[in-house]
């Protein structure tokens, strides 16, 4: 089983293949222009399905039946893949609030912008990490104060 990082990368890689279509968002147009906003609400609609999509796969597959290994070394690693498995699909729960509120802020004029600095996070990064909500800059500060914290 894939980490929960590359099953996300995964998955929102499957989504902006899906969405297709010829255009991609260039810093050379307006900032969050209608074309940029429309692009960005279609890959996040999509990765949200598919997220949805992997999820009733899983809900299947444990529903088929539980694990029958007749081995315990066998039933022992079938059991931590569906653990993983499990851990990854709570982690797409969490993300996918995170993609409702992406598409709320985008309803609202709010989309791209830092939620800290009120700047523009800019495309390279919306285009890496979709839902990000503040500026590469603002996030480092974040974190610095998060690890200074913890370390308290």
């Amino acid at each position: 089983m894939a980490t929960a990082l590359a099953d996300e990368i995964d998955v929102l890689a499957k989504a902006k293949r899906a969405i297709g279509g010829d255009y991609a968002p260039s810093e050379d147009e307006p900032y969050m222009s209608e074309a940029q906003q429309d692009y960005f609400r279609r890959l996040l609609l999509e990765w949200k399905k598919s997220i949805l999509n992997s999820a009733a796969d899983t809900l299947q597959q444990l529903q088929e039946g539980p694990i029958r290994e007749p081995d315990l070394n066998d039933r022992a690693s079938s059991e931590t893949d569906w653990g993983i498995e499990l851990r990854t699909r709570d982690r797409q729960r969490k993300l996918i609030a995170k993609i409702d509120s992406a598409l709320r802020r985008i309803e609202e004029g709010e989309y791209g912008y830092c939620e800290v600095t009120g700047e523009p996070i800019g495309i390279g990064r919306l285009i890496a990490r979709p839902v990000a909500t503040m500026t590469v800059e603002a996030q480092q500060a974040h974190e610095r104060r998060e690890k200074i914290s913890r370390d308290d």
